[in-house]
């Protein structure tokens, strides 16, 4: 039987070497992450050899622990590189490496055993035996297939050894387990080998062969109809029920997505986990947390297949894309003596407005930009996006806490 006494893991995205420092700084246990190659993200930016080093390095003086997304499905041709890739990472150390090819599998275990091997959802692992088979051939821990239930879940976690993972949080491919031929097909740019193009959430629209121009509607609205447009995934709420279930790891979606999203999202699943461990009994949803994941960039939200409730994935056809109800203004650098706050701009800000600092802790801060000056000393009106200047609040904030409007 698996066990799930130990407190279980906040998983996050890193899909660059800020993002990693992000994740870390809003209070994640453990980070994915990928090279440039070998992954399905391959369009994040991700780490060169030497910045997965830095990585692993900054991880675990945090005590964070870093896996490596090696879950593409290799073709013949890949495969010496494949070898030398991770010849390079059993040289970096991570804490896991994850896989879905069995062929991938095999390479890891015979060039790297001392590395824990996690099995990607790309697997699709839908069952108990799916999970032993995996477990006798030496795999330490399984993300479970998107498509189960927390009931079917917590009877997998009843029987079996092994180390469970899942979603709670982000975009939801609306294909079996991620496995879509879409944008292979549409735009010559293959999802199962990291270059998808996110066709699901493109516009359509119906025509008729002798009618040219002429769109027919079907559960449409002005902008287009959208047939595949799967909702995001928002599990806020049932934390309680998903530590119930025995799994070992609570995975955030989001390699690509902006840091913004990535503070608010670890920051939020931080606070509700660490609330849940210090009184089980008195579990409640604080209100900042839902206000501040749904002023986050998003579409509707749902809670996927976790209850069986067919109208929690449909899809989302009212095109709920939201851009986010905040603009991401900066990140704090570091805090000088004077009480002022070296900061890197990401978006055009102005002397005397108000701005939500996300500080590690408790409800965003609200707060006033007393000045702006440049590192030289010389007083702004306003910054501009990329300048890195000096800034006076009215309170004190750490390095990596992000500034919005």
């Amino acid at each position: 039987m698996h066990s799930s006494e130990k407190k279980i893991e906040l998983l996050a995205p890193a899909g660059n070497f800020e993002k990693l420092e992000i994740a870390i700084h809003y209070g994640a246990d453990a980070v994915y992450l990928a090279g440039k190659d070998f992954s399905l993200r391959n369009f994040a930016g991700n780490f060169t050899p030497e910045e997965m080093d830095r990585a692993v390095t900054l991880a675990h003086r945090n005590n964070v622990k870093i896996y490596v997304a090696c879950n593409i499905y290799a073709r013949t041709f890949e495969q010496e590189t494949l070898t030398s890739y991770l010849n390079q990472i059993g040289d970096i150390k991570p804490d896991g490496v994850i896989v879905a090819d069995p062929g991938v599998f095999t390479e890891v275990r015979r060039l790297v055993p001392q590395i824990p091997i996690h099995l990607s959802t790309q697997a699709n692992t839908t069952n108990y035996r799916s999970v032993l088979f995996w477990e006798t051939l030496g795999v330490k821990r399984i993300n479970l297939a998107r498509e189960l239930s927390l009931a079917e879940i917590k009877n997998i976690n009843r029987q079996c050894q092994a180390e469970t993972e899942v979603f709670i949080h982000g975009a939801m491919c609306m294909a079996y387990s991620g496995r879509c031929l879409l944008s292979g097909f549409m735009a010559n740019r293959s999802a199962n080998r990291g270059l998808c193009a996110h066709p699901c959430r493109w516009k359509y629209a119906l025509v008729e062969e002798q009618r040219p121009g002429e769109y027919l509607p079907f559960a449409e609205d002005n902008r287009g109809a959208y047939i595949f447009n799967a909702k995001d995934l928002m599990m806020i709420e049932h934390i309680p029920a998903l530590i119930d279930s025995g799994v070992s790891a609570l995975k955030i979606e989001g390699r690509m997505k902006g840091v913004n999203y990535l503070g608010v999202v670890v920051k939020t699943y931080r606070e509700a986990i660490d609330a849940y461990y210090r009184n089980p009994a008195a579990y409640t949803v604080a209100d900042h947390w839902k206000r501040e994941l749904i002023a986050v960039g998003r579409r509707g939200y749902c809670t996927g297949f976790y209850f069986g409730d067919p109208r929690e994935i449909i899809p989302d056809y009212a095109n709920e894309n939201q851009a986010g109800q905040q603009l991401f203004l900066g990140k704090v650098l570091e805090t000088h003596a004077s009480g002022k706050v070296e900061t890197e701009v990401r978006n055009k800000m102005f002397k005397d407005e108000c701005v939500d600092i996300l500080t590690r802790q408790g409800p965003a801060k609200s707060d006033t930009l007393l000045e702006i000056e440049t590192l030289e000393g010389e007083p702004l009106e306003f910054a501009q996006p990329n300048m890195k200047v000096r800034i006076r609040l009215n309170n004190t904030y750490a390095r990596n806490d992000l500034i919005r409007r």
